[in-house]
């Protein structure tokens, strides 16, 4: 690694911190961001950047693939409901928020310092104004990538900007430093160091100019999805790649198919008596030229030619007929009958939009959306749900890397703390989901039914805290917010709340 200088801040981390790293093993970190390894049992490893060079083109050949796809319109619109599933409005104009009440051992006061750093965050990245841009590239590229902006000499104003970086470009990679075990002569892994190669051209031969970046400068949040063989991060849009090119043949076989068969075509029979076949074949060129009219109009030059000497496909048929046979004659050829059947079109959109997890209801464009009840939601939308929930919960890594270094740069709290916290700490989101609305009122409609049939066996049969358990399903924390606010409303209104109704 001598002669290389690593671009980018670097965070100071204790001893305590990285002892967990420093542990030896024969086996590398599990690894489901695609990252590059390298293996270096000497203190100097020379031109690195060409072990991973296919992979980093192979990389790139990737994404430029699931861009081009993401441009078809069927796909598009997919995504675009994707999208629209995951990055909502709601009337308070906030996209996502941060939660913090599972942080039962932070004080209020460093709950808002968090909560403030957060969202200085979201304008940095302008999330407000650009949420559904910065989503949709991360769910067709697969990844997203953001360099983080420091001023070196003061670490602790924390990051001063986040800039996006194509991530096309940029490799991530782990450089494994490993001895070898003298009485088994296993390689022990002694550590592993990751950090970032940008190749400003990944698809051409300079992958010595690869430059260097620190792991704790930039923000890399992929997919989750690994190929097993290659180690490529894959994209959401990887099982669309052949559905998408099977409906694009069969429409460009279905217009060739229509452009041959929808025209009628005649036969012209020509009696030619005893002609001899040189004789016959000029005398039918003849009357073709007499009766052809092919005048060309050229929309470009605006001239007008003749192109009667050219026949396509599409064109009359002439035919010489000798003597003794019924003379000339002149009968059509009918067009093809059945140019209305589109069912293998239908099926591979449907293929097309199975592989994309969007609900086959969504094809139709004359679907209308119906606000009934909520036996009406499939369970296709269910599942739809659910796919756009882990989108989510995978694209939150984004906030909470940014917000931990930006914690950690600031001083405010130490990697320790955030170890120790970062499991309670979650992105909650603006729902927009209208099925899952329906869903949640069949279920709450479902619950007081069954309350009403037990009603009257509260206090005799069953008790009040296994009919909220069992039947409403509230945990022990909803139990008791919920008779606190019962008895708030008795204090009050001076008598039962019900008494109101």
């Amino acid at each position: 690694m001598a002669g290389f200088k690593i671009f980018g801040f670097e965070i100071a981390r204790s001893k305590s911190v990285s002892a967990k790293e420093a542990i030896p093993s024969i086996v590398p970190p599990m690894n489901d961001d695609g990252a590059g390894y390298i293996t270096a049992s000497g203190s100097n490893v020379g031109h690195y950047f060409d072990l991973d060079g296919d992979k980093a083109a192979d990389n790139h050949n990737l994404i430029m693939k699931y861009r081009t796809v993401a441009q078809f319109s069927e796909v598009d619109n997919a995504i675009e409901d994707i999208v629209n599933e995951a990055i909502a409005l709601d009337a308070d104009n906030k996209i996502v928020e941060l939660y913090l009440d599972e942080l039962d051992d932070v004080g209020d006061k460093t709950k808002d310092i968090i909560r403030e750093e957060f969202r200085q965050i979201l304008n940095m990245l302008q999330f407000n104004d650009y949420a559904h841009d910065i989503f949709r590239r991360w769910y067709v590229d697969g990844r997203i990538v953001y360099t983080l902006v420091v001023d070196e000499k003061r670490l602790t104003d924390g990051i001063q900007d986040i800039r996006p970086i194509d991530s096309a470009k940029v490799r991530k990679v782990k450089e494994i430093k490993s001895d070898t075990d003298k009485a088994s002569g296993a390689k022990i892994i002694k550590s592993v160091e990751e950090y970032y190669l940008f190749d400003d051209k990944p698809g051409g031969d300079n992958k010595h100019n690869a430059i260097k970046l620190s792991d704790d400068s930039v923000v890399y949040v992929s997919s989750g999805l690994l190929d097993a063989s290659s180690q490529l991060v894959l994209s959401y849009l990887q099982k669309a790649l052949k559905p998408v090119n099977q409906l694009r043949m069969m429409e460009d076989s279905l217009v060739i198919y229509r452009l041959a068969r929808a025209p009628e075509r005649r036969i012209f029979y020509i009696d030619v008596g005893n002609m001899a076949a040189g004789r016959a074949e000029q005398y039918i060129k003849d009357i073709m030229a007499r009766y052809r009219n092919k005048l060309v109009y050229d929309s470009t030059t605006g001239d007008i030619r003749d192109d009667r000497k050219n026949m396509s496909m599409l064109e009359d048929f002439w035919l010489p007929r000798k003597e003794g046979g019924k003379g000339t004659e002149i009968s059509t050829l009918p067009g093809g009958e059945n140019l209305g059947q589109i069912d293998d079109i239908i099926y591979f959109k449907k293929r097309l939009y199975e592989s994309l997890n969007v609900p086959l209801s969504r094809l139709e464009s004359d679907n209308a959306f119906s606000l009934g009840r909520a036996s009406e939601v499939t369970r296709d939308e269910l599942k739809f749900q659910k796919f756009v929930d882990r989108l989510r919960r995978r694209f939150s890594r984004l906030f909470l890397e940014i917000l931990e270094k930006q914690l950690i740069l600031k001083k405010i709290i130490t990697q320790a703390d955030w170890n120790k916290w970062h499991s309670d700490i979650s992105i909650s989101y603006s729902k927009d989901n209208y099925f899952a609305e329906l869903k949640d009122a069949e279920i709450l409609g479902e619950r007081m039914d069954a309350l009403s049939s037990v009603e009257d066996y509260i206090g005799n049969y069953i008790s009040r805290e296994w009919t909220m358990k069992n039947i409403l399903k509230m945990d022990e924390k909803e139990i008791e917010e919920m008779e606190a606010q019962i008895e708030k409303e008795k204090q009050a209104y001076g008598r039962e709340p019900e008494d109101d109704i």
